[in-house]
């Protein structure tokens, strides 16, 4: 029998979670930011989930949020009409990018010098960061609001969607390359630089296509209208969320469910692996980020296989759980392992202006 899968639950959202990237592994671990319609966007320890900061600026709910691959620099995209650069280990702004409608999309190149929007306005627009006052460089084409940007190729190429249309792009001569047309409206995009594969879903598909060429590789049905959709680095499989609240998991080969679960109290709209593949995140409309396990019982960050040692190896029945039964030892646990990850990082911040070492977990009153 399958293990069941113990969620780390990230609270401090208000709203609906609608957008949430990794960054590439660091020196000092990998670092994940999750946007929000509550406006303010939050940067946590990506294995544990422990709250960092929250970028605070923004005056309306933010669509796209993304990190740079060393986690220094944040960018994010919202409905106040701007994309917003930020110092990812002070949590300040450093920039502020006016747009002439609502912003969806943020991502950096791999050099972190330039930044690619897109919007409701319908244009793809790429940012200088070294010349923030100067114009950007605009690409018209889209005949409805971009819902997703990505640079691919080592930044030579871009990829985008609007409504039912995904679109290759040249970079340096700023023209289309390739249209795919969709039966229904896109609902997440990811490009996976290994093997260059873009991974789209609209309606209940999950589809695979090239980057380069946007052929179609592969694609699956799920059950229910899908969302969000990432494919695990090694692609062994991949994980899908949407509007029945669970989260299914496929093997890439042949499509088989491997999992499926109620992953939250509401749909859930974005889903990415880890950079190791040893995680995959999920944030939605009940206003909660979800760490979930890709092999349960495995101990990794706050997850430890415990078997218990009275039975024999064959009856014994490994259980994947937080350790310990009492919040106080889970609280112990994550200050243990936030301390020791942060002695040796660059300073992070949260904004009471106390350096953050751990998640602050509420207290259990002890009876007297």
């Amino acid at each position: 029998m399958a293990m069941r899968q113990t969620p780390l639950t990230c609270s401090g959202h208000t709203r609906p979670v609608v957008d949430l990237a990794f960054s590439g592994i660091t020196p000092y671990g990998y670092f994940l930011i999750s946007a929000c319609k509550d406006g303010k966007p939050m940067l946590r320890q990506g294995d544990t989930g422990d709250w960092i900061g929250t970028f605070l600026g923004h005056k309306g709910a933010v669509w796209g949020a993304t990190l740079n691959k060393d986690a220094t620099k944040a960018a994010t995209a919202a409905a106040d009409f701007t994309a917003k650069v930020w110092d990812a280990v002070s949590g300040d702004e450093l920039i502020t990018l006016a747009h002439k409608h609502i912003v969806k999309s943020v991502d950096f190149t791999q050099d972190s010098d330039y930044l690619l929007t897109g919007g409701q306005d319908k244009l793809l627009r790429i940012y200088d960061l070294s010349k923030p006052e100067a114009e950007p460089q605009v690409i018209s084409g889209h005949t409805s609001g971009i819902k997703k940007a990505l640079w691919s190729s080592d930044d030579k190429q871009i990829l985008s969607a609007d409504d039912k249309t995904v679109r290759l792009w040249d970079r340096n001569t700023m023209t289309e390359v390739q249209a795919l047309n969709v039966a229904m409206s896109v609902s997440s995009m990811e490009y996976v630089p290994e093997g260059q594969i873009l991974v789209i879903t609209y309606g209940k598909t999950i589809a695979f296509h090239s980057a380069e060429t946007l052929e179609q590789i592969k694609s699956f049905e799920a059950p229910a209208t899908i969302n969000s959709a990432s494919l695990h680095p090694e692609k062994e499989c991949l994980v899908a969320g949407g509007e029945d609240f669970k989260l299914y998991k496929y093997d890439y080969n042949t499509g088989e469910e491997l999992e499926s679960y109620k992953g939250h109290f509401g749909p859930i709209h974005c889903v990415r692996f880890s950079p190791d593949g040893e995680l995959y995140a999920s944030g939605s409309e009940d206003g909660t980020l979800r760490l979930w396990q890709t092999t349960v019982g495995k101990t990794y960050g706050l997850w430890k296989c415990v078997v218990p040692e009275e039975e024999n190896a064959e009856a014994a029945k490994a259980r994947t759980t937080l350790p310990g039964t009492a919040e106080e030892e889970l609280e112990d646990l994550a200050s243990e392992n936030s301390d020791s990850m942060y002695s040796s990082t660059p300073m992070r911040w949260n904004w009471l202006g106390v350096v953050c070492k751990r998640t602050e977990y509420p207290k259990k009153k002890k009876d007297k």
